[in-house]
């Protein structure tokens, strides 16, 4: 593996790839670190160092994706999430609006939906923006005011408007930064940016589990329990990413002139996981949404209110329960509006491509369908679980919400996706230029080439 390294630096094309998305990724982690102007920032470090970090609840889960930022309350404090989410939105209304779907299959669609993505994200920055600055930035004020006497920042029209106007601009700048990574990097941009995010907070995680446990005569033994926990969450989830179903096929021979076409073997990979990440998120904004509302509209006084946000609270177990139902529920959603199995017969019998042993027509388009949906029993459960498994940490070890959410769910999913992505892709440049890969035989296959 050290020689595969060496090897990047040989390739100049592969070395200018690699040195621009480090430094990239170098820049979105001093942005990290730039507080929204007003802030004091040495008044929040005071807190922070003396008090410890505040519980945000559910905004742990974009404070994870931003990279910290957003307990930084920094210029980069919403990330890129405004960004997925109107992809997300985009995608979905593409299979829901005929117009859309019209232009997605142009051949500069992608370009237009990618457009109407990045115009998407500006107001939804906006709204996620301003409810920022009213519930986590006015709050952490008068809970430091309370505590220190100290002021975070001037209260004033201007500074909201500002901090609207700033972290929006730093979205936008973030997703302009994945974009050219992805253009003259190496890897998907915005993913890296994610992933370089819950990485960088990982060292720090550590070392606070070992603080809190110091006052416990186990903390040797709690700690090697949680590495190897996590390790083995880890390798778990790089088999189960790699892990498809294939589906055999073989195309007839046609004779066109005198050359002669077709008759090879193939095959169709169907994933153990269709979905990825987007089934977590979805079920994720679900399950915050009512939570958000309480907050937005300040009811969280009555008692209904109070029972309810007990009842949905994170480490509860209706939560984990209805949590891991939605994840199955979007795995099967978002797979079938992704992985069409009427236009994939479709296509094979045009082709002249066969499954063996099974007619062309509507008996392929139900054996694929049927496959795919006995493929997702298993998988969307297994999704369901990672998912949980850090509100099961949370309520089993009583460890913060930022720490269980490193070690499970959307966090590993995206970091060992997007490393197998980026190496595969380092992999190929290697091999095009005739220089030896991460590994001495079979190559690295990428995501989802575990056959089961």
């Amino acid at each position: 593996m050290l020689k595969a390294f060496v090897n990047i630096f040989k390739v100049e094309s592969l070395k200018s790839r690699v040195l621009f998305t480090l430094f990239i990724l170098i820049v979105f982690r001093i942005g990290t670190t730039i507080p929204v102007p007003g802030i004091d920032y040495s008044v929040l470090a005071f807190y922070y160092e003396r008090f410890g970090q505040s519980n945000l609840g559910i905004l742990e889960f974009f404070n994870l994706f931003a990279g910290g930022a957003l307990s930084s309350i920094s210029i980069f404090s919403l990330g890129v999430m405004p960004y997925i989410s109107s992809l997300i939105i985009i995608q979905l209304l593409v299979y829901v609006i005929p117009s859309l779907e019209r232009i997605s299959k142009e051949p500069d669609g992608r370009r237009r939906i990618m457009q109407y993505a990045r115009i998407g994200t500006i107001p939804l920055a906006i709204i996620e923006a301003w409810g920022l600055s009213l519930y986590f930035v006015r709050g952490l004020k008068t809970e430091i005011f309370a505590r220190t006497g100290l002021a975070l920042y001037p209260e004033s029209v201007f500074f909201y408007l500002s901090f609207i106007v700033t972290v929006t601009a730093g979205t936008m700048f973030l997703v302009w930064m994945g974009e050219q990574i992805t253009e003259k990097g190496i890897g998907n941009g915005v993913s890296l940016i994610i992933m370089a995010g819950i990485v960088a907070r990982i060292p720090d995680s550590i070392y606070n589990v070992y603080r809190q446990l110091q006052g416990i005569g186990t903390v040797e033994i709690t700690m090697i329990f949680v590495v190897l926990l996590f390790l083995g969450v880890i390798v778990f989830v790089v088999w189960f990413e790699q892990s498809i179903r294939k589906v055999p096929v073989s195309y007839a021979k046609r004779v066109v002139g005198r050359k002669v076409y077709g008759g090879q073997n193939t095959y169709i990979p169907l994933k153990l996981n269709p979905a990825g990440v987007v089934a977590i998120i979805f079920a994720s904004a679900v399950m915050s949404f009512p939570q958000q509302i309480f907050t937005f509209i300040g009811a969280t006084d009555s008692p209904i209110v109070r029972t309810i946000s007990s009842w949905l609270s994170y480490e509860g177990w209706l939560y984990i329960v209805l949590y891991m139902l939605l994840v199955i529920f979007f795995s099967y959603f978002y797979t079938f509006i992704q992985f069409n199995p009427q236009d994939l017969a479709e296509n094979l019998q045009k082709s002249g491509g066969f499954i063996p042993g099974i007619r062309a027509g509507a008996p392929t388009y139900k054996f694929i369908n049927d496959t795919i949906t006995k493929i997702l029993v298993p998988g969307s459960v297994i999704v369901g679980l990672i998912a949980v498994l850090p509100n099961i940490i949370y309520s089993s070890l009583s460890v913060p919400t930022y720490i269980a959410y490193l070690m499970g769910g959307t966090s590993l999913l995206i970091m060992v996706g997007v490393s197998l992505d980026t190496l595969t892709q380092i992999e190929s440049q290697l091999i095009v230029h005739h220089y030896d890969g991460f590994l001495k035989k079979g190559k690295i296959r990428g995501r989802g080439t575990r056959y089961v």
